[in-house]
């Protein structure tokens, strides 16, 4: 039995699924976060949040990592940790150099920094030459404005710091540019109450079908897992509205996404002890990278590939943590694919009721009770 530590987590389904998949490694995990009533409070009513059946809880401030650190070996000299790990964005460079400071596994807190930061990833990928859009950095409006119109609209404008697509925009012009920077810096803090990068980071527009592939690194070695197709709306964001896997594509186009996928993994140094979420843009002029997500990937893709593949991701994270090698094994299923889809309103509003009755009455459909599409 192995004990892992676990730095904060999002509150949808990898909330769930990391504490099944420690338990069903035959592991125990104590979970460290700085608010445990931010996980109560996304619980169904009547149940134990699963990150309960942690060993230990221990409150500290995971936003300070220099104060965290020290606190953090302390706990290691008397619980006696094996890995380290988190299923949200904001604490994985938390986590890496928790991971690097007691001696436990894991990809180097560089790698797992640049990969988290748009910005550092599209200057890492520019300079190995792998393939991603024109971009530019800047924080003061005159600088972006020109920096736009040398880039061309429409483009997308980004946070660097930010995820699950939060306030990136698509713009088609100046006017509508002002308004997207000047939003994003009414945004000083992230949902997790960490002081935001003000840097503004524009992109040429990318065109074309958007997938994401997903790999397992361990012991220096990558695998591809699968290809995943994504569906976007909520134009002029960039909303997920349903993912299948594994995609229809082409095997020129699988090839092809695997292989930039690949590159960017190298790069960045992900190449041991990570479970990786890249997504790329197939565009007509071939593959560009969107973004490099060194964790599981979210709103269920794991467990699309799980019902076609038998293969447990979030039980790969586990392992890897701990410096063991991942079982990826294919195993008969029955199932050849498998889809799931969001609903998004188009107005705002208040939701009071929702009938399921004929979705759950129609063969195949698995209506999700979680927060699989919310992340917070």
């Amino acid at each position: 039995m192995a004990h892992l530590l676990v730095v904060e987590s999002w509150v949808g389904s990898m909330s769930r699924l990391l504490p099944r998949a420690i338990r069903e490694g035959g592991h125990e995990f104590t979970f460290l976060t700085r608010d445990l009533h931010h996980y109560l409070r996304s619980a169904p009513e009547g149940t134990a949040h699963p990150l309960l059946g942690a060993r230990n809880v221990v409150t500290a401030d995971t936003n300070d990592t220099e104060t965290l650190l020290p606190e953090v070996a302390r706990l290691h000299s008397v619980l006696g940790f094996d890995g380290v790990i988190s299923s949200c964005d904001y604490y994985l460079p938390t986590v890496a150099r928790i991971a690097g400071h007691l001696g436990l596994p894991g990809p180097g807190p560089e790698a797992v920094h640049d990969a988290c930061r748009k910005d550092a990833t599209r200057r890492v990928l520019a300079d190995a030459g792998v393939p991603g859009p024109r971009f530019a950095l800047h924080e003061e409006w005159a600088d972006l404005a020109r920096a736009a119109r040398e880039i061309g609209y429409p483009l997308v404008v980004k946070p660097v710091d930010l995820c699950a697509g939060m306030y990136v925009r698509r713009v088609e012009d100046e006017a509508e540019l002002a308004a997207a920077v000047w939003a994003l810096a009414d945004f000083p803090l992230n949902a997790r109450g960490q002081r935001r990068v003000p840097a503004v980071l524009l992109e040429e527009l990318l065109t074309g079908p958007e997938v994401s592939v997903e790999t397992v690194s361990y012991a220096g070695a990558v695998q591809v897992v699968g290809v995943t197709d994504k569906s976007i709306g909520g134009a002029p964001a960039f909303i997920e509205t349903g993912h299948m896997f594994p995609a229809a594509l082409t095997a020129a186009d699988r090839g092809a996404a695997e292989q930039t996928a690949l590159s960017a993994l190298k790069a960045l140094g992900l190449t041991d002890g990570v479970v990786a979420h890249t997504e790329i843009k197939l565009t007509p002029a071939g593959p560009r990278v969107v973004e490099v997500n060194p964790r599981p990937a979210g709103n269920r893709i794991t467990e699309l590939i799980r019902h076609v593949t038998g293969i447990d991701l979030a039980a790969a994270a586990v392992e890897v943590a701990l410096g063991r090698e991942p079982d990826l094994r294919r195993r008969e299923t029955g199932l050849r694919s498998a889809a799931v889809g969001f609903l998004v309103p188009e107005t705002s509003g208040t939701l009071e009721a929702l009938d399921n009755r004929q979705l759950t009455a129609t063969p195949g459909v698995s209506p999700s009770r979680s927060r699989a599409a919310g992340r917070s």
